[in-house]
Formats: structure tokens, C-alpha cells, sequence
């Protein structure tokens, strides 16, 4: 089984390497990647969620337990890496980007496109509620946290950037839009269907590219908290969405797996842009996804062999 899903996680980590390889050879310039990275978000990767969402009812995304034990297993791991960081006489703004790292995976570009192909199209409403419960929840924190100790104060001004960050972002207006469409009860008419599943298709191939383009200008700097940081990522932050998925809240067998499989996900490209953005640690969160990233291969597929197995899934079935 761990052999099996070893070599059908191999041909998404092989394009990432792919990706990688063509900026770092310089074949692929750095403002190549950034345009197919903007293609993918805006349009491949929009596509696809809203064809996801309008395909299903919010009842099959939503439920409060899966919530609950997400969340749970999420401010666990955060709380850590946060005391952990103080304990290194960190600033909160560090304190908060580092957490970011810790609880954050890059469920829109390598999660949507590789879960559902691994765990089946089922897997579609599991893996949109985490990345809707990273994106709203989490993001909104991260910019209250770092914009509220530079004011010294709670603000409306923050409370309008985190709004805008939310309505401006494409993955949320897309599953939004979707799920609007979804309630309408009528079904997404033939050609426009296919015209988002032709544009929605290039999200996977183009999404893993990006990752792979996006990590050839980071280097493995300070390793040692880059180290700390992946482990909490790909080990802690699993192992703590399992314990409250299976132990705490009563979640549905298959939609624990999804969820703790997306919880396995390496570190998320859009921690690096926000940290960049703020001017917090952008060395260390640089490196926190590159050393999560080429760990991942090996420890995701553990993961999803573990949770496929305890779901009953076939991988790629």
C-alpha cells in the first residue's frame, strides 16, 4: 500500500521538481513563473474550485464537528509554535509568521489538484472546507496579529485589510460563486461545464509547476528553525488534526482521512508572500518550504497510505 501511493504521489512531486529545475537552469525566468503562477490563481485554479463547489451543496461541504476538530488540531499546533518562538525571544509579528508556517499547507495549489485524484472526486467537499477554514480563518489572523502589535491597537483599518484580503482573493470568490450556483439547484449548463473543466484541467500541472518555479529562488538558511518548522508541519499538525478527528469530534470516517491527509501538506507558498509583503522572517519561511517540500514526498505518502487504508480508500480508484 505505502509503496503504491509512494509512486502515485511521485508524478505531482516530479513536476514540482520539474518546475524547479527550469528556473533554477534559468530556462524559466523568475517573471515567467510569477505570470504561470497568476494564471494558475486567477484562472486555472478558479476553475476548478468553482466547478468543484457548484457541483456540490453546502451541506456536503459543511459541517460544524469537521470544523471543530480541524480547528482544534490547528490552534494545538499553532499555540506550540508559538510559545516556542517566544521562547527564542521572538516578536509576536515573528512569533505569528512562524505559527503561519506550522499550521498553514498548500492545500489550493498541491492539495485540491492531488487529493482528489488520489481519494476520489468525494474528496472535493473535505478538502474545499480546509482550504476555505486556512484562507478565511487563518490568513485573518496572521494580518490582525502582525498589523495589530505594529498600531499597538485593534482598528477598523485592520478589520477592512483583512476584509479585502478575503474578497479579493480568487480561490474564495470562486468556491463562493460556486456554491451560489449550487443553491440555485440548476445544474452548470454543457459547454460552460466543459469550458471549466478544459481550463480547470491545466490547474494541476500548472499549480505543481508553479511550486517547483517558486522554490528555485529559496535557499535552506536557517535550517535549524526551517527544520523545527516542517516537523511541526508535516508531523505535528497531522498527527493533532487526526487525534481531534478520530478521538474528540465525532468527523465521518472519509472525511478525517481527507482532512488529515490536507493537514500533511509542506508549507504554503502564500506564508512567503505574506512575510515578504510585512517584511517578517521571509529568509525563514523560505526555507521552512523548501525543506517541508522535499520532506513531503516521503511523508505525505506515509500519511494518505495510513488514512486510505483506515477509510477503506484505492488510491487513484
Amino acid at each position: 500500500m505505502m509503496i503504491e501511493i509512494f509512486l502515485k504521489t511521485l508524478p505531482f512531486f516530479a513536476l514540482i521538481g520539474l518546475g524547479y529545475q527550469a528556473c533554477r537552469t534559468g530556462f524559466f525566468t523568475a517573471e515567467a513563473a510569477a505570470y504561470l503562477t497568476k494564471f494558475v490563481f486567477y484562472f486555472a485554479l478558479s476553475a476548478m474550485l468553482f466547478r468543484f463547489a457548484a457541483n456540490l451543496s453546502l451541506s456536503e461541504i459543511f459541517n460544524w464537528w469537521f470544523v471543530a476538530a480541524y480547528l482544534w488540531g490547528c490552534f494545538v499546533v499553532y499555540a506550540l509554535a508559538t510559545a516556542v518562538a517566544f521562547l527564542r525571544r521572538r516578536s509576536i509579528e515573528e512569533a505569528a509568521v512562524e505559527a503561519q508556517c506550522a499550521v498553514i499547507g498548500n492545500t489550493g495549489f498541491l492539495g485540491v489538484p492531488m487529493l482528489i485524484v488520489l481519494m476520489g472526486e468525494a474528496a472535493a467537499g473535505p478538502v474545499l472546507m480546509v482550504l476555505s477554514l486556512d484562507l478565511i480563518v487563518f490568513s485573518s489572523i496572521i494580518v490582525i496579529l502582525i498589523t495589530g502589535s505594529r498600531d499597538g491597537r485593534m482598528s477598523l483599518g485592520i478589520v477592512k485589510t483583512v476584509g479585502m484580503g478575503l474578497v479579493k482573493n480568487p480561490m474564495i470568490v470562486s468556491m463562493v460563486l460556486g456554491l451560489a450556483w449550487s443553491s440555485t439547484g440548476w445544474s452548470v449548463p454543457g459547454p460552460v461545464n466543459e469550458f471549466l473543466a478544459i481550463l480547470g484541467a491545466a490547474a494541476t500541472p500548472g499549480a505543481l509547476f508553479a511550486i517547483g518555479a517558486s522554490l528555485a529562488g529559496k535557499s535552506a538558511e536557517r535550517i535549524q528553525v526551517a527544520g523545527w518548522l516542517s516537523f511541526c508541519k508535516l508531523v505535528l499538525h497531522p498527527a493533532a488534526v487526526a487525534f481531534a478527528a478520530l478521538m474528540l469530534f465525532p468527523v465521518p470516517v472519509f472525511d478525517a482521512a481527507v482532512m488529515i491527509a490536507a493537514a500533511s501538506l509542506p508549507v504554503a507558498g502564500n506564508v512567503y508572500i505574506l512575510a515578504q509583503h510585512y517584511g517578517v522572517a521571509p529568509q525563514r519561511v523560505s526555507a521552512s518550504i523548501l525543506v517541508s517540500t522535499a520532506l513531503s514526498i516521503v511523508t505525505v505518502s506515509v500519511i494518505i497510505a495510513w488514512v486510505s487504508g483506515m477509510a477503506g480508500i484505492v488510491p487513484g480508484g
